[in-house]
């Protein structure tokens, strides 16, 4: 699977996880050169808090578009490591 935003793939890996519908991927396959950290948190009453990086590609920004669970609760245990897309980001195969 691969997700791309602004023609660029952020991220690709044969070991996704599906959950609620999205694919998960592993962390490292996530490229750091186009995220950036950010201080939006949300809260998923069976997953746990969710915290967000913010997509930089080709001087564009996409505020948020990647998240994770850095602490997921028990029942969210088969994403702890991985991230997850949205706001335009395309999941492909």
């Amino acid at each position: 699977m691969k997700a791309i935003w602004n023609e660029i793939i952020v991220a690709e890996s044969d070991d996704t996880v599906v959950v609620d519908g999205n694919h998960y991927f592993p962390r490292e396959s996530l490229s750091d050169e186009f995220i950036e950290e950010s201080s939006t948190t949300s809260v998923c009453s069976w997953k746990g808090t969710a915290n967000y990086f913010t997509l930089r590609v080709n001087g564009k920004t996409n505020p948020d578009a990647v998240w994770y669970y850095a602490e997921p609760k028990e029942e969210a245990q088969q994403i702890a490591g991985r991230v997850a897309f949205w706001r335009g980001v395309q999941i492909v195969e």
